[in-house]
């Protein structure tokens, strides 16, 4: 039985059973800390009977600068939630955990208004992928060479898809799009394409 609640700066240091997955980004506790601080609703974990951290989501809102829309509308990225990093420890996985993590990132992010959820997620990652379509996301575009690690081992980057998952205020679905996989962009020209 695990439970679910918004993280705490001491469940900072109590992320090993999730972050020894080699899928799973490591940052640097000060980016943990600053999440708490900047965006403490979008912090949520899942822990276990004996108080360890099985799983948890971290993630944001956020939009360009506005001097960006001078550039053209095209190029504008409006207030949208982002998931920095969902992660299940590997024992915890399929019980429908990280869906549950991501419905309530979903849900702190309707609050703000956001318009759209996003993610970005390896090429490689099939269980993820049919994960995000299941929940609803769709990819948007293919990033070449996003991930410059290689937990292959091959000493080759890896290409990302951005996701995206339209909230109640996108009622015409206008930042997602049927043939993402087709559309690729350098990892330079994510936010300016």
């Amino acid at each position: 039985m695990t439970s679910i609640r918004q993280a705490s700066p001491t469940d900072v240091c109590k992320l090993n059973l999730c972050n020894l997955d080699p899928l799973t980004e490591n940052y640097a506790r000060k980016f943990y800390f600053d999440y708490l601080v900047r965006w403490p609703t979008m912090f949520i974990v899942a822990e276990n009977l004996k108080g360890q951290i099985v799983a948890y989501v971290m993630g944001k809102v956020e939009e360009d600068p506005d001097y960006v829309k001078l550039l053209g509308a095209d190029k504008y990225l409006p207030w949208h939630g982002h998931v920095t990093c969902l992660t299940v420890a590997p024992q915890y996985r399929q019980m429908g955990l990280a869906k549950t993590l991501t419905a309530r990132l979903d849900q702190a992010c309707e609050q703000e208004n956001a318009w759209f959820m996003d993610l970005f997620v390896r090429v490689s990652n099939k269980t993820a992928i049919n994960m995000y379509k299941g929940m609803g996301y769709s990819v948007y575009r293919r990033v070449i060479g996003y991930y410059s690690d290689d937990p292959t081992g091959n000493g080759t980057s890896e290409d990302a898809f951005d996701m995206r998952k339209s909230l109640s205020r996108d009622r015409s679905q206008k930042y997602i799009r049927e043939d993402g996989e087709s559309h690729s962009i350098n990892p330079e020209d994510i936010y300016h394409p």
